[in-house]
């Protein structure tokens, strides 16, 4: 399957600016990034919900950057320019993301809550998607619903 933005050029600080006027254009009121490790975060305030997106970034170690796919060693330029094409890949791939749930809330063709409920964070710091997994791991190997009140038999 071909991944989208493969080979693109648009650097990842451009594709950041990017998702922060489209946020801006669709009315989010606030707007932070960050960085740690092989990991990025943006957040945002839309519609009183605040949100996080958290994008994995990969390894520069990987063997996909510093193995040609012959199995030869890339050169240290060769392996950096490979990694970076990576993460300007997934950044363009953020940015498609947003901009395609925010035009769909926009179009009326879906909410803000249902579009970005795995993001959606609650107030332990948490996002819904961080919350709710797990719970829905265990309800999928159990095959039962929890009950709908604590303490009552019916799902």
């Amino acid at each position: 399957m071909a991944r989208y933005a493969a080979n693109t050029e648009v650097p990842s600080d451009r594709s950041r600016a990017e998702i922060e006027r489209t946020l801006r254009r669709y009315g989010a009121s606030a707007f932070a990034y960050g960085w740690e490790g092989n990991r990025a975060q943006i957040g945002f305030k839309l519609a009183d919900r605040q949100i996080k997106f958290t994008l994995p970034l990969p390894d520069p170690e990987a063997g996909e950057f510093t193995l040609t796919p012959t199995g030869r060693e890339r050169s240290e330029k060769a392996a950096e320019d490979a990694y970076e094409q990576a993460v300007r890949q997934r950044w363009r791939a953020l940015a498609l993301v947003i901009k395609a749930k925010l035009e769909a809330v926009e179009a009326g063709i879906s909410t803000v809550e249902r579009e970005f409920l795995d993001a959606i964070m609650l107030p332990d710091g948490r996002t819904v998607g961080d919350w709710l997994g797990p719970q829905l791991g265990a309800v999928y190997a159990r095959e039962t619903m929890p009950a709908l009140l604590p303490g009552s038999d019916h799902a």
